[in-house]
């Protein structure tokens, strides 16, 4: 029988995951310039990561934005004026300007989605060093050698398969957290953004059943994507599934061991910003 893997043993990408996750908007420069910058655009939330020129984090910082949808920028002023309030932030945390960043937009998406991601960056005031897919984005800080990457976002589940680490596969279908707040919302007479905020709370009675009908679904998309490929892990990251006992139940559907490191929701960021010293 497969068993969710617990690893406890702190590797590089830990490190890094529990370094972004404690700066929470606070600076951690120490005289350092900033070497690279990625800007992930979620469907919840805008993130802005800055790296030093080892990889070390210095500044994570986010914004709550509605301005994107299933990975499609729906509001372009809104989606620019989240990434230049947090480059204005970080820059005045870290005393230095920045200049430049890479931005990632969703696997199996369209010239025009990728350009608007390029354009949303422009906007903000940065020039655009990179632009890769978010699948990509993800491995560069964790570095998968065999096993797929499971993506899942506020609007879309994106699906990467890797073989001596090259990535061979890639899909993306809707589904991910905010089907979830759906499902919240309807159950507890809420609306999505306060079902959004409970779910992250986990201070509901019950959560996960309640919310096992669309962690399931969530699975039944990457077994879709999978089609009959089996790889050995599933990676899980992006903030769609942070919750207490779902990764658990994508591995009793898969049948396939299932990773989801503490702060799954700064994996893409992180590795965003990575790809920009790659460019």
């Amino acid at each position: 029988m497969a068993s969710v893997v617990r690893d406890r043993i702190v590797s590089a990408p830990d490190s890094q995951l529990a370094l972004a996750a404690a700066l929470n908007g606070s600076s951690q420069a120490a005289g350092d310039v900033p070497a690279s910058v990625g800007v992930d655009l979620g469907t919840a939330t805008t993130v802005l990561a800055v790296l030093a020129s080892d990889g070390r984090p210095m500044w994570v910082g986010q914004r709550e934005s509605r301005a994107i949808r299933d990975g499609v920028v729906v509001d372009f002023v809104a989606a620019s004026s989240a990434v230049e309030s947090l480059r204005l932030e970080a820059e005045a945390a870290l005393g230095h300007p920045l200049e430049a960043a890479a931005v990632a937009y969703p696997p199996q998406t369209s010239d025009g989605v990728r350009d608007t991601c390029r354009y949303v960056v422009e906007r903000a005031g940065l020039d655009c060093a990179a632009i890769v897919d978010e699948v990509s984005a993800a491995n560069r800080l964790l570095n998968l050698t065999e096993g797929a990457i499971v993506d899942v976002g506020g609007g879309s589940t994106g699906v990467g398969i890797l073989s001596q680490s090259r990535l061979v596969e890639v899909g993306d279908l809707p589904g991910g957290g905010h089907h979830l707040d759906l499902i919240l919302a309807g159950a507890l007479g809420l609306d999505t953004a306060e079902a959004e905020r409970r779910k992250r709370l986990g201070d509901v009675p019950g959560l996960l059943a309640i919310l096992r009908p669309g962690v399931e679904r969530i699975a039944d998309r990457v077994l879709t994507i999978l089609g009959e490929r089996r790889p050995p892990l599933l990676e899980l990251v992006g903030g769609g599934l942070k919750l207490a006992g779902a990764a658990a139940i994508v591995e009793g559907l898969t049948g396939i061991p299932v990773r989801m490191r503490e702060h799954p929701e700064l994996v893409t960021p992180l590795g965003i910003a990575l790809s920009m010293r790659a460019a």
